[in-house]
């Protein structure tokens, strides 16, 4: 695995091991079994207008890795999409990514050169791919008109907008986020997002995403302690047709992120070559 990839994985282990955090508390709303325990199989929470709440802190792999990383929180049936994955989003798609000869020859370029000009390697903000299936965990906040997410890695931040909106249509400025607006389609949540920066980075592999791309996410909670996003990818420029893969993210019940400052005594830019 590439040096980019450890030298996070150590900044990670370093983050957790060396400093004390909150104690560990669930909160009190919170169903819980006859054994007075977190109950993840029950039903999902909802918000005051009767749709999903997505809140909560949420991991993308299987315990007890937590922010050292390990296995992705699996797929439960042989008919989901394909699963994500950080460092090759398309390594479980069994026909393989449909790029573009320009967006072969981009990631190409970029796994010969380490991957370091990714933007995690140089603590600037990620592609929300990469933030989906990171180890480092996420913190949802939902009310009826907006969603945030807030996630550990390079502190990233994003606004999706649920109050009705449409997304806009004047050339907007990019952004790393791009404009993400939500609507339900009964239990499921679909997030619309366009307006991203050109040639971004969806894994550590460099699959490419470019500003004329279009990425939508389907998010669904069947259970309280389990999120499943199917992500579909619509990119003209950096592949042949849409595609699609899905990320998995289970509740860490009694977690919180902790503040993640990136460029903090960071010393691995320059043994980047």
């Amino acid at each position: 695995m590439r040096r980019f990839v450890v030298a996070v994985t150590l900044a990670c282990a370093i983050s957790t091991t060396l400093f004390a955090q909150w104690p560990s508390f669930v909160r009190q709303d919170i169903p819980r079994t006859s054994e007075g325990k977190p109950d993840l199989s029950a039903p999902p929470p909802r918000l005051p207008n009767g749709k999903i709440d997505f809140s909560g802190t949420w991991e993308s792999r299987i315990p007890p890795s937590g922010r050292l990383g390990g296995p992705m929180v699996p797929n439960l049936a042989p008919t989901d999409p394909a699963l994500a994955a950080f460092v090759d989003i398309g390594q479980n798609v069994k026909e393989g990514l449909p790029f573009t000869s320009w967006a072969a020859e981009l990631r190409r370029q970029r796994m010969a050169s380490n991957s370091k000009d990714n933007p995690d390697a140089n603590c600037l903000p990620l592609g929300f791919m990469q933030l989906h299936t990171h180890s480092q965990p996420r913190k949802v906040v939902q009310n009826v008109n907006d969603l945030v997410i807030m996630y550990e890695a390079n502190y990233g931040l994003r606004n999706i907008y649920t109050d009705g909106r449409s997304l806009p249509a004047n050339d907007p400025q990019p952004w790393w986020y791009g404009y993400s607006v939500g609507k339900y389609d009964g239990d499921t949540l679909v997030v619309e997002t366009i307006g991203l920066r050109d040639e971004g980075w969806l894994d550590v592999n460099g699959a490419p995403f470019t500003s004329g791309g279009k990425i939508t996410e389907r998010f669904r909670r069947p259970a309280y302690g389990r999120i499943e996003i199917d992500i579909t990818i619509d990119d003209a420029k950096a592949y042949t047709k849409p595609w699609t893969v899905r990320v998995n993210w289970r509740l860490g019940a009694d977690e919180e992120p902790i503040e993640f400052i990136c460029n903090e005594n960071n010393i691995d830019v320059k043994h980047l070559k």
